[in-house]
């Protein structure tokens, strides 16, 4: 084995033993299916709901802006995070589900690859909830981004 694919004495795979970052060597390990889920929520205010609903917001349908941000984002991880590995994504689906006095967003990838997208994932999902704060922030100065989280990594 060579010595960059040596395991290394480092509990941190981003590190190397001298606590130098670095990208972790995934060339060893085989190709899988791999999906990963993460959701993110907005609040808000009940009127911002309703004015959602009634498509009545300055700057048009945000859920359909928010979905297209979130896509794009999770396809531009690696550039993004500077030590997550480039993957070929096959899927990408962001979701959302209006409650009251909230926007929660969901975000799942799926790929082919050596490595996960959970950060494919939870990218998407933060980008499409900044994206909701962004276009919703002229009527809602309350607005607050929450819960930024993983919901489900499988390899199979």
């Amino acid at each position: 084995m060579s010595a960059s694919r040596q395991k290394s004495a480092n509990p941190f795979s981003h590190l190397d033993d001298t606590g130098t970052a670095r990208m972790v060597d995934v060339g060893a390990k085989p190709v899988q299916h791999r999906r990963a889920a993460a959701a993110a929520t907005l609040v808000c205010r009940p009127a911002t709901i309703r004015a959602l609903r009634a498509r009545a917001l300055p700057k048009g349908d945000v859920l359909a802006v928010a979905q297209i941000a979130g896509i794009q984002a999770a396809k531009r991880t690696a550039g993004l995070i500077p030590l997550c590995h480039p993957l070929p994504l096959d899927r990408v689906a962001v979701e959302f589900r209006v409650r009251a006095a909230a926007i929660e967003v969901a975000c799942t990838v799926e790929t082919d690859a050596k490595t996960g997208v959970e950060m494919e994932a939870l990218t998407g999902a933060s980008i499409a909830a900044l994206a909701l704060y962004d276009m919703c922030k002229a009527v809602d100065k309350t607005m607050r981004i929450e819960g930024v989280r993983v919901l489900e990594k499988v390899k199979e």
